[in-house]
């Protein structure tokens, strides 16, 4: 089974990497996406905890931000993860976001729902990606909320009122900078509209110019109307079709392999990349 996109304690998931390989191991994952936001931190150790049976694909979610201001979610995967424009470009997605967060915090402060930055950094894992995940911890631990899925139902979701976006790279500079890096873009639950506003079918003329190779289709945030007009575009337009779980550990209810891709999707699509960096010993 194969789930090309997960995430560790080095962003905002809540499993270090050594228990995401045994979590993908447990549960038959052959091949495993290991993709944290905005950064590559968790890669050695994803590499040092690998087992036989479970192969890595190294990459990164990369937060985007389009002409209009729609957040976008880019997968990068297979890249040369030393190089110096990619290293680039997550560092300065990583820098945007503590202003972002402070932002956050005054916006849900000022209606009576106390949070101050140093508890959402009390909630960081050391050295992790901050985002609005480790805001809903702080949430759930001062007790204005449940859990991270009721956070993001009803606070933080991107069409909330206290959403506030980060600087960040266009879609197509995001896949330009991937190919760059000897890698392939895959774009993340394009059309998943309980989170918030998305893009549109015409947007993907534009993302293919640029050197789209895929499109997450299988996601549990995407409707089934959703997935089967996003896989009418995937056909339409040549691209590779993936399904992921976008598991981050406890407080979300995604399961990993939840939702995978088919083995000759992923061929399809690992040899669009430009080197073999698949991590199999």
């Amino acid at each position: 089974m194969i789930d090309l996109h997960t995430h560790t304690n080095n962003s905002d998931g809540t499993d270090t990497p050594h228990a995401l390989i045994n979590k993908a191991l447990s549960e038959g994952i052959t091949v495993l996406g290991v993709t944290d936001h905005d950064t590559t931190s968790g890669w050695q150790d994803a590499i040092a905890a690998r087992r036989a049976h479970l192969a890595l694909v190294l990459g990164a979610e990369i937060s985007c931000l389009t002409e209009d201001d729609v957040a976008v979610h880019m997968l990068g995967l297979l890249f040369d993860g030393e190089n110096s424009t990619m290293q680039t470009m997550l560092e300065e997605s990583r820098d945007s976001r503590l202003p972002r967060m402070r932002r956050m915090t005054e916006l849900l402060t000022a209606d009576g729902i106390d949070i101050s930055l140093e508890e959402v950094f009390a909630a960081m894992p050391e050295g992790a990606t901050l985002g609005r995940p480790h805001l809903a911890d702080a949430l759930v631990a001062k007790g204005h909320i449940a859990s991270r899925d009721e956070a993001f139902a009803t606070l933080l979701h991107n069409g909330s009122k206290y959403y506030v976006t980060h600087i960040a790279p266009t879609p197509e500079d995001a896949i330009k900078v991937i190919r760059e890096a000897g890698g392939v873009a895959v774009i993340a639950h394009p059309f998943a509209t309980r989170r918030g506003q998305t893009l549109s079918a015409m947007s993907f003329p534009s993302l293919i110019a640029a050197g789209l190779n895929g499109v997450e289709v299988d996601h549990r945030d995407q409707s089934q109307e959703e997935r089967a007009q996003l896989r009418g575009i995937a056909r339409d337009l040549g691209l590779v079709v993936t399904g992921a779980s976008d598991y981050h550990g406890t407080g979300k209810l995604n399961s990993i392999g939840e939702n995978h891709t088919d083995p000759a999707e992923w061929a399809r699509l690992e040899s669009m990349a430009d080197a073999r960096r698949v991590v199999t010993e």
